[in-house]
């Protein structure tokens, strides 16, 4: 256990800080979708990023551990999937529907991923967390319009890819470090984007200033600082605390989809927000043994860990 507590305090300040960050990217999103396609905006973001952390890796001591082509071979193929797959079904789901919805639904992605990968402990407090989550999303998605409602699908059918990549993610054996992991995720991620992309040439236009800075704040902040923040501060929490601290992404979202985005929230999605937050804390609830809680719940909480 860390005593050190300036010490900490920085590891606390740190996932507080990627929380923030993240919770900004859905109303980001949004305003960048209203003059950027969604595959195109998905290519320009991570093809930066991919930039980025490239530039880490082959300057860093890293760069003499890097994995084998096979091993890259595979952690692309999650790349694809956690990335290209689910910010793609993201970022039509927020282009349809609302950065509240959006930060609302992704809460549960936790719960969701926790249920696929058969790794729930299904104790009565986590089985009526569950429930919750679930009862929380049907309140978000109730009262929409039909073009809200095929945004909210795209949003959940993102959950499943996520949970899906986090499943495959598991199984990468290359020993390689999280930034080098992520490097090779995100390569792939853009390449994938970018063949996308192709399929709005029609609707490309020259960026504005604005979104400009938008995609930047979306590659270098929202998919490399804050995963450099949350990775800090792991190395000094519990993951049980991360998760918790986690929490207040939908939250603090809520807030950014208001000021960013210019959203108004009706009351049952402040209802529905509660009550998914309220389910996620309990889904996320485990009996105390010898070790603290899984890293792998940790992993299905990180929505906008890019």
């Amino acid at each position: 256990m860390i005593t050190d507590s300036p010490r900490l305090g920085l590891s606390v300040s740190a996932v507080l800080g990627a929380a923030l960050i993240w919770s900004s990217s859905f109303a980001v999103t949004k305003v960048a979708l209203a003059e950027v396609p969604p595959m195109t905006l998905g290519a320009l973001r991570f093809a930066l990023a991919a930039l980025i952390l490239g530039v880490a890796v082959h300057t860093g001591p890293d760069r003499r551990r890097l994995p084998s082509p096979r091993e890259r071979l595979f952690i692309g193929s999650a790349g694809l999937l956690g990335i290209t797959a689910y910010f793609a079904l993201e970022n039509v789901g927020v282009d349809l529907a609302t950065a509240s919805d959006a930060t609302l639904i992704v809460a549960s992605y936790p719960i969701l991923t926790l249920v696929l990968s058969g790794r729930a402990e299904f104790s009565p407090v986590r089985l009526t967390g569950m429930l919750l989550t679930v009862g929380g999303v049907c309140l978000v998605v109730r009262g929409n319009g039909t073009h809200s409602l095929w945004g909210d699908v795209f949003l959940i059918a993102g959950g499943v890819a996520w949970a899906a990549y986090n499943i495959l993610a598991r199984r990468d054996r290359s020993g390689a470090s999280p930034i080098v992991v992520t490097y090779y995720q995100t390569l792939a991620g853009a390449g994938g984007f970018v063949l996308l992309s192709l399929s709005e040439v029609d609707r490309w236009v020259v960026p504005s200033g604005a979104n400009v800075l938008r995609i930047a704040f979306l590659a270098g902040l929202c998919s490399v600082a804050g995963f450099l923040l949350y990775n800090y501060g792991l190395r000094r929490l519990e993951a049980s605390v991360a998760v918790n601290l986690l929490n207040v992404v939908p939250v603090a979202g809520l807030v950014w989809a208001v000021v960013l985005a210019g959203e108004r929230l009706a009351l049952v999605q402040v209802l529905g927000g509660a009550v998914v937050i309220a389910g996620v804390t309990l889904g996320l609830h485990r009996k105390k043994t010898r070790g603290s809680l899984r890293r792998t719940d940790t992993e299905g909480h990180l929505e906008s860990a890019q």
